[in-house]
């Protein structure tokens, strides 16, 4: 078609296209606007990785299954790592390709060193040499560390083994961290990988980073243990620790950490059955964790120490605040935290802090303006758990809650992130309280272990949805 006869059909077609677009505004009665996309979940699949994996409850979870992890479970060019321990305390380490590929597994020569859940397994890749890096069975103790050979996660091979993994380490190939808590890996704007990790323990520690960029080095100390601060009944409290609810870099390479401190003195509380839990902060990064500023943009003196001009969200220590919950940044760079405690409708004085939160604990959303301010909602749907609750956006950026035993709880973008709304539920799943996660592509895997009882195994299995 070319000439008059061409332009002829085109304005033909676009004069047919105009018609009924008017047509439909005349129906309605308005203008025909797109309508934002709402939130949506869709079961996919759902894998078993293992029939009889290590089963044990402390400290109200699972040591294959603690959502603070970063990461139980991660997806990196086209394969998606898991690792749990088996029932005869054995590590190991599986992959599939994605979508939907079979689970590949590699026992590592590790067995759990004791009873612990929070002794879990992380799992992250160095992206400029395609090493997975594992850090695992740590508790105040020095980590087990193992790093596959250079280009297994970049350009992964058609089988894998153990000959693709190095020996098990008790130091980061030769750099000593000491007794660590906590290791999660980070991967920075410039692809090199970072490992945060608490040194000392609960109500006296301090936040850490090492960094790898083809070898180690420890960068120290960016969170302080010492300070004092003052409890509601008058005790003071001299030392702490703060706990993250995530370390995560949005597209711009601002890493963001909001958090909770914990008081080393029990004191501050109205009764030793509570957490001294208290307080939701905020700092952020533009450099890689060296230095660090409040939501204001105010520079932080680091080590960063207890300071209430960094509380976002104030809350004194008697209302079970969870600590390490969740954060997540959306496609505008706004953070988002998830945070869950006892409100004061229900007491003013929690003294059960894992019997009360099962039966008065709600769930809160909290995002950042671009003015700097927080905004907070109450999500209307309650955990009736202990445990934390993972937050995900997909490409819209609706927000989706993955709660204890898997719920899965949505609010839209267009509401301002208010109209939650339970979206899967599944009880015959039969999940044991926390998961863990990875969102690509539209495609979130939640990592999940079925409930038992005593120390009796049971399954490990992956679950995956369509979002959005």
């Amino acid at each position: 078609m070319s000439g008059a006869r061409g332009r002829g059909a085109v304005t033909r077609r676009l004069g047919a296209l105009l018609a009924c677009v008017l047509l439909a505004g005349a129906v309605t009665g308005t203008p025909a606007v797109a309508q934002p996309a709402a939130p949506a979940v869709t079961l996919l699949r759902d894998t078993q990785l293992d029939p009889a994996a290590l089963y044990f409850v402390s400290y109200d979870g699972l040591v294959n299954n603690e959502s603070f992890q970063q990461d139980a479970i991660l997806t990196y060019v086209g394969y998606q790592y898991t690792a749990w321990y088996t029932a005869d305390r054995g590590a190991v380490v599986a992959r599939r390709a994605l979508p939907a590929g079979a689970w590949q597994k590699v026992a590592l020569p590790h067995q759990l060193s004791t009873d612990d859940s929070h002794n879990v397994i992380s799992l992250g890749v160095s992206p400029r040499d395609g090493r997975l890096h594992i850090a695992m069975d740590t508790h105040n103790t020095p980590v087990f560390y193992v790093k596959s050979r250079a280009g297994l996660a970049s350009a992964p091979p058609a089988d894998w083994s153990l000959a693709d993994f190095g020996a098990v380490q008790r130091t980061l190939d030769g750099v000593d961290l000491g007794g660590i808590s906590y290791p999660q890996f980070v991967v920075t704007p410039d692809r090199r990988l970072q490992l945060s990790f608490r040194t000392g323990g609960s109500g006296n520690g301090a936040n850490e980073l090492a960094e790898y960029d083809g070898s180690w080095r420890r960068l120290g100390r960016w969170t302080s243990a010492t300070g004092s601060w003052t409890g509601p009944n008058g005790v003071v409290s001299t030392t702490r620790n703060m706990y993250l609810h995530g370390l995560t870099y949005d597209s711009r390479g601002r890493l963001h950490a909001a958090f909770t401190w914990r008081e080393g003195n029990t004191g501050v509380l109205c009764n030793a059955g509570g957490l001294t839990n208290h307080d939701t902060g905020y700092v952020y990064s533009d450099d890689m964790g060296r230095t660090w500023h409040a939501g204001g943009g105010a520079a932080v003196a680091t080590p960063v120490a207890v300071d209430q001009s960094l509380v976002v969200d104030p809350l004194d220590p008697n209302h079970g605040l969870m600590n390490q919950e969740s954060q997540a940044i959306d496609s505008t760079g706004t953070p988002h935290v998830v945070i869950s405690y006892v409100p004061g409708r229900f007491t003013q004085c929690v003294t059960s802090y894992a019997a009360d939160r099962t039966r008065w604990a709600r769930t809160f959303h909290l995002t950042r303006g671009a003015d700097g301010t927080w905004t907070k909602h109450e999500v209307p749907i309650p955990p009736n758990a202990t445990g934390r609750t993972k937050i995900v956006f997909d490409g819209a950026d609706n927000a989706y809650l993955v709660m204890p035993f898997g719920k899965i709880v949505a609010a839209s973008k267009a509401s301002g992130w208010t109209d939650w709304t339970t979206l899967f539920d599944r009880p015959g799943m039969n999940v044991f309280g926390e998961v863990d996660v990875s969102l690509v592509n539209g495609v979130l895997s939640v990592l999940y272990q079925q409930k038992s009882s005593g120390t009796t195994p049971s399954p490990i299995r992956v679950a995956d949805f369509r979002i959005g």
